[in-house]
């Protein structure tokens, strides 16, 4: 049988053909991918050539097409489509990528000659990307373990392999628990949950032949639905223990697993020459240090605890107001009780919002920003193969008619796809050998409130924020202009990367840009400006809230990368406890943990990284602050942003990128100020 992951594809675009490929595709392919690309490395270090920049560092980054190709389907589908046979693949393919990942890093001659290339960097003519694409080559050698020498060699190896096994055990076990979780309800239980919940909720037992009850689980639109307006409390509790007391015992248990994590990566940043993990994953990052990034979270700290005690006084005070009030607030009371707030102070009701963002409409108007901004079209093409029903291909083109890339839409839960959100690639943009455009295909993935038979899927205004925001992600790769793959788009530094992101979240409280499409699905009205206001304000509202929980995520991610190594931690429930005090709103729960199921930092590549969500929206307060000087769709100023930001991917520093486009560095300042922490 032919392996149609063995050749460039003969489609719509050369988009992938997913109907053709089959799981018992995938491990021959990647299996073939890894030989040829050793192949390839071999004739680079075997060219009796003195090594220089292109036979080298240009050579090395062209590498490995065959693999990409074969990696760059399955690791989005193992997010988005995974199954027991899939995660079974990846359960064989993370060794073999571990193997091959140290034995390149590992390969002396290569080493050698790249390090040679190095050597000679100052006396050779190399433009901005030129000289990134070298730095960045000769520090992943020497950060992978190039620059060790003996046992310390085999001692890197089986560190790498055994953290890529453990750290894709625990994604799969987040998965795999998640979708054990039933739980029944009848129609004494639902008082107080929106339409759309419900609906959803019934059906799932229709389907289960369990007509006239209602089966939730926990899947991220669900809980928080649950959490914000189920007047059970009990429920929510049951609810909230359920979801907070995850993958903490039994078969898909991550306590351990966490345990080895942080221990062999501390011992891993030993063996390179750090004092911790932190310091590793920092030193290629705008904070740089441990330190920078402590003294971002202590300001914001600072700056953001006293508002939120002011916050908690006022919701206390409001819930004291009301009938049958608990004695003490909980966390499973927060969003219910916030949300009766927020309602009572601004008569604000996010899911009364619903029927304002109809998907398809808004889908038409989030495109439309990036039409308004940069001139962009997208055009849906039926012909081109999707991976599920639920998903749609749209061709992306310039104002110029200019050919830019695929983006994929994939917005509903299903069990075989992770809780959250995210933007992926199926290609990555680079220039061929011959000066020719190889543009990207990307996707963002989602999980919103599913149409029923009754409604089409309607979307709460914080669902457009994740929208936006995912959209975000995919301009930055779509529009990418650089040499080489690997620094197109998104690979930039990690504390970078979400400020196209959290950018395009701004808009969302613009009437400029909610006029656009924000029309109620069944009377064509548009969004009132009054409800338009609420949103604004409410967008403040728990703001502080927001920051000290997103700090939380922050400290004890850090504490965890700065252990040293031999540092044991016998109680992982203590440990957080300690390291997210200071930001502490709630007493602790007993069995609650974050830990297990935190994947941004244990499975998500976020290690020693979470502060950059922070990190970023300082960027993208103070960028979004020049839109709203020149006019939040003056083409001028987002033809700045396209070329200094969105086109660069990681071509250049990304400090002096920014100081390029706003001219001078990021301010604090605009962000408390949107906040309303400073006036």
């Amino acid at each position: 049988m032919t392996n149609p992951l063995y050749n460039d594809y003969a489609t719509p675009l050369s988009t992938i053909p997913f109907a053709e490929i089959k799981h018992e595709h995938i491990m021959p392919a990647i299996e073939r991918g890894i030989e040829l690309a050793r192949k390839e490395i071999d004739e680079i270090c075997s060219n009796p050539e003195e090594a220089d920049f292109n036979n080298t560092i240009v050579a090395l980054a062209r590498s490995g097409r065959d693999l990409d190709r074969a990696l760059n389907l399955f690791f989005p589908l193992l997010s988005a489509l995974s199954d027991e046979e899939l995660m079974g693949i990846s359960d064989k393919v993370m060794p073999l990528l571990s193997e091959y990942s140290s034995w390149m890093t590992l390969n002396e001659a290569l080493w050698h000659r790249v390090k040679a290339v190095y050597d000679r960097r100052d006396s050779m003519e190399m433009d901005a990307e030129d000289s990134m694409l070298l730095q960045r080559t000769f520090d992943s050698f020497a950060r992978h373990g190039a620059l060790l020498e003996g046992d310390d060699r085999e001692t890197y190896r089986k560190l790498t392999a055994e953290l890529s096994d453990l750290t894709n055990k625990f994604g799969q076990n987040v998965v795999r628990e998640l979708n054990t979780y039933e739980i029944w309800l009848t129609a004494d239980d639902i008082d107080g949950l929106p339409e759309n919940t419900v609906d959803e909720a019934a059906e799932a037992a229709r389907a289960k032949n369990r007509d006239g009850e209602y089966l939730f689980t926990l899947a991220q639109p669900t809980y928080v639905s649950f959490m914000k307006f189920s007047s059970r409390r009990d429920l929510r509790e049951r609810f909230y223990r359920l979801y907070t007391g995850r993958n903490r015992q039994g078969q898909f248990s991550n306590l351990d697993i966490v345990r080895d994590i942080v221990a062999k990566r501390a011992e891993l940043a030993r063996l390179l020459g750090f004092p911790t993990y932190a310091h590793y994953v920092l030193q290629r990052t705008m904070a740089s240090t441990p330190e920078n990034v402590y003294s971002l979270l202590d300001r914001l700290r600072k700056a953001y605890k006293p508002a939120q005690v002011r916050e908690f006084e006022e919701l206390a005070s409001f819930v004291a107001s009301l009938p049958d009030a608990p004695a003490k607030l909980m966390p499973w009371d927060y969003s219910y009780y916030a949300n009766k707030l927020k309602e009572s102070r601004y008569s604000y009701d996010e899911e009364a919002l619903r029927p304002y963002f109809e998907l398809n409409r808004t889908i038409d108007g989030v495109f439309g920003l990036a039409s308004r901004l940069y001139g962009l079209t997208f055009k849906r093409r039926t012909d081109i193969q999707v991976y599920h029903d639920d998903v749609k291909a749209f061709e992306v083109n310039d104002a110029d008619g200019t050919y830019l890339g695929v983006i994929y839409t994939d917005f509903f839960p299903r069990d075989t796809k992770r809780p959250g959100a995210w933007m992926t690639e199926f290609k990555e943009q680079w220039a061929e050998a011959d000066g020719s455009d190889s543009r990207p295909h990307v996707s963002i993935v989602m999980n919103f409130t599913k149409p029923t038979e009754n409604r089409p899927s309607l979307l709460t205004p914080y669902e457009v924020q994740t929208f936006l925001h995912e959209f975000g992600h995919a301009l930055h790769g779509l529009l990418s202009s650089t040499k080489y793959a690997t620094l197109s788009g998104t690979n930039v530094y990690r504390d970078f990367v979400e400020l196209p992101s959290q950018f395009n979240e701004n808009f969302l409280t613009r009437r400029e840009f909610l006029d656009s499409f924000a029309r109620h699905y069944k009377t064509g009205e548009p969004l009132p400006d009054s409800e338009i206001e609420k949103i604004v304000a409410s967008m403040r509202f728990g703001a502080a809230y927001a920051c000290l929980r997103q700090l939380s995520f922050g400290y004890l991610d850090m504490a965890w990368h700065s252990l040293r190594p031999g540092d044991a931690v016998d109680d992982v429930e203590k440990f957080e406890r300690d390291a997210t005090a200071s930001v502490a709103m709630f007493e602790p729960v007993d069995g609650s943990m974050i830990s297990p199921q935190f994947g941004h930092i244990f499975s998500g590549g976020y290690a020693a990284g979470y502060y950059s969500y922070k990190w970023a929206e300082v960027l993208d307060a103070d960028a979004f602050g020049k839109f709203v000087e020149e006019g939040i769709f003056n083409r001028e100023c987002a033809g700045s942003f396209r070329r200094n930001i969105l086109m660069k991917g990681g071509s250049e520093n990304p400090a002096e990128l920014y100081r390029r486009f706003r001219g001078r560095d990021a301010d604090i300042t605009a962000m408390l100020q949107r906040d309303g922490i400073e006036a």
